[in-house]
């Protein structure tokens, strides 16, 4: 048969290899022809339906060590090695739980704090390691309130046909479609409110790294009453969360007779009387839902006495100082020295005196005081010491 002359191509090669040495494993080297030889024969072998898998196969030793297994069990390099590709290795990597240090995003920096990636609360600003960051100047803020109207756009977008204004509804919320729920807005600032839109639009997967710019366009929810002797009475918007207050009295036109604002603090309840010719205390700030009235300024006096030319109750006004007061009073006598007594009524209802060096006064080496109205002034006399 075929298959037995297949079979003596083992004998054939092992009468012409070499006899092995003594200690040597008996096994002969291959060279390129017998591979060869040893290749066609397998494939007689497979056409004439010869040996089935796993068949050993005489290599010229007849040894346990030289047979070639192609059993489906058996290792192979292929399946040592997976593929480039290999679907398995793939699905590992993707399964394996993500990196203690993975990177998080970057959070979202505000004037009142950090915003949270994810919920965009507004954590408390005493937890910064660093020490709370001071605030701006009310005069350089403005929180959103109820009635504002808001100018929103999506910076991602390059136009769109749809209205960018939003009104903020009852309750200080903003309804704003992209964002889902309504957002709650009232007492943030336009950039709080567009860091915090950027965080719900991120949340809904919307864009990934969504930009958005918050303006106002209408102010409504800050308001100033103010009455009296002006031309202009009514509510006054202000833009800030504070407004000097000589800036709301040009805008409502004060009348002539008009000399002082009583100004009602809504935050702390307290009342405050400021003349209107006091330029420092014209600078005090006005915050949303104060009172202002503009009245009349009631006559004032102060008192004098002592070595001066007409003594007696001299009309007072705000920013007198005590030379202005001698010298309105006729200047001082021959006889005057350089000591002047002011005396002025305590909280208690007690005076509490002062004195002043006149001479030292006028020669600019010591401050010249400032009076109040219902102070009594006495220039003393030369030689003479006050009691």
């Amino acid at each position: 048969m075929r298959a037995q002359t297949n079979a003596r191509v083992g004998p054939a090669a092992e009468e012409t290899a070499p006899a092995p040495k003594n200690g040597e494993t008996k096994r002969p080297e291959r060279d390129a022809a017998k591979d060869t030889r040893k290749g066609e024969q397998s494939k007689g072998e497979s056409q004439a339906g010869g040996q089935p898998k796993g068949e050993q196969v005489a290599n010229g030793t007849g040894e346990a060590g030289d047979r070639v297994s192609t059993s489906d069990n058996a290792p192979s390099t292929a399946s040592v090695t997976a593929p480039v590709g290999d679907t398995t290795t793939s699905s590992s990597t993707s399964d394996a739980p993500p990196k203690p240090n993975a990177a998080q995003p970057p959070p979202v920096v505000t004037s009142k704090g950090t915003l949270s990636a994810e919920t965009g609360a507004l954590p408390n600003p005493s937890s910064n390691a660093k020490g709370t960051v001071p605030a701006p100047p009310p005069t350089a803020l403005y929180h959103v309130g109820t009635g504002d109207v808001l100018d929103i756009r999506l910076l991602n977008q390059a136009y769109t046909r749809e209205s960018t204004l939003f009104t903020v509804m009852a309750g200080g919320l903003l309804e704003y479609p992209l964002a889902g729920e309504p957002v709650p807005v009232a007492g943030l600032s336009p950039e709080e409110i567009a860091a915090r839109l950027e965080v719900a639009l991120k949340r809904r997967a919307v864009y990934i790294n969504p930009r958005v710019s918050v303006s106002v366009r209408e102010y409504a929810s800050h308001t100033v009453l103010v009455s009296g002797l002006v031309n202009e009475p009514g509510v006054k918007i202000i833009r800030r969360e504070a407004i000097p207050l000589y800036v709301v009295i040009a805008e409502s036109q004060p009348k002539p007779e008009a000399g002082r604002a009583v100004v009602m603090s809504h935050r702390t309840g307290q009342t405050l009387v400021i003349d209107l010719s006091d330029a420092a205390a014209m600078g005090a700030l006005v915050y949303p839902g104060d009172v202002v009235n503009l009245t009349t300024k009631p006559q004032e006096f102060y008192y004098i006495g002592g070595e001066v030319a007409t003594p007696g109750q001299k009309d007072f006004h705000a920013g007198m100082t005590l030379t202005q007061a001698v010298l309105a009073s006729g200047g001082t006598t021959v006889a005057a020295g350089a000591k002047v007594r002011v005396s002025r009524q305590g909280a208690n209802g007690l005076l509490v005196s002062n004195e002043y060096d006149l001479k030292l006064i006028q020669d600019g080496k010591a401050p010249d005081p400032r009076l109040e109205a219902g102070d009594r002034v006495e220039v003393g006399r030369a030689g003479k010491k006050q009691k």
